[in-house]
């Protein structure tokens, strides 16, 4: 009752450096479901698609005015607003979260990640001290996923997921490290976790629309779920929103494997 309370008085701000994996798991049906329960959001997505850690890095030192800049609130669907840098996007808002990820095809190469995570985390938080910071969970691939990338895992879905989550807990217990100095904590949210439990119920490996990005109908809704239970601290089974396409067994299934996937991964 009380997190209801409080955040009905509060507007959550999020920022997402992201790309088209932040793009589906924030962007469509993470509003309706904080509005279900009388939670006002602000999500502010920086969209570059199959932007890495270090091309993030790169636009930040060049100050590229190369990303999209999304809005997403209870008030209105989505914004988009002129492409701006991502120096303009921390300087210029105030967040409660700020989300870092990687690029899907990188996710589960650990080289990949080094020196441009520390940098990346470094930058925010001189521009953003009072922010949370987060790491987005990225999923693995279909299983019949045409993406040029797939070859690296073998065209093998579970080496892909075996892959990112060891470049998670990397990646966790670097960001930790780093952060340990100013009191802070990297906040994980378990998309891929979630994604990857949902492939193991009846609704199979049916989550993505092309072979990596999720379809509109549940797998966005279960990314979303997930960033919905981090960001509120409430149980997404108790949440009765679900889009227009969606069944009630999928809403079922979908939501518990979020859920799993948030009490599994919280540290």
């Amino acid at each position: 009752m009380a997190n209801t309370l409080l955040s009905i008085l509060l507007v959550i701000r999020v920022l997402c450096i992201g790309n088209s994996f932040s793009w589906d798991a924030v962007e469509q049906e993470l509003v309706p479901l904080c509005a279900e329960k009388g939670v006002e959001v602000e999500i502010h997505n920086l969209y570059y698609g199959g932007c890495s850690l270090q091309q993030h890095v790169e636009f930040m030192h060049k100050n590229k005015p190369v990303y999209g800049h999304r809005v997403c609130t209870n008030v209105e669907p989505r914004i988009v607003k002129d492409t701006i840098t991502l120096r303009q996007a921390l300087r210029d808002g105030k967040y409660d979260y700020i989300s870092l990820q990687q690029a899907s095809h990188d996710s589960g190469i650990r080289s990949s990640y080094e020196p441009w995570l520390s940098i990346l985390i470094d930058s925010v938080r001189a521009y953003q001290p009072a922010a949370q910071l987060c790491w987005m969970q990225t999923w693995a691939y279909s299983q019949d996923a045409k993406h040029p990338a797939y070859p690296r895992y073998h065209n093998n879905q579970q080496e892909m997921w075996d892959s990112i989550v060891a470049c998670t807990q990397y990646v966790m217990d670097t960001a930790n490290y780093q952060l340990s100095t100013v009191n802070s904590q990297l906040l994980l949210i378990p998309c891929g976790a979630a994604i990857q439990y949902a492939r193991a119920t009846k609704l199979g490996d049916t989550l993505c629309r092309d072979g990596y990005h999720l379809n509109y109908e549940y797998g966005r809704y279960t990314a979303a779920c997930v960033w919905y239970e981090v960001l509120t601290g409430m149980d997404v089974r108790r949440n009765k929103y679900m889009n227009g396409q969606m069944s009630y067994s999928q809403r079922c299934y979908t939501q518990c494997a979020a859920h799993r996937a948030v009490k599994e991964y919280k540290r």
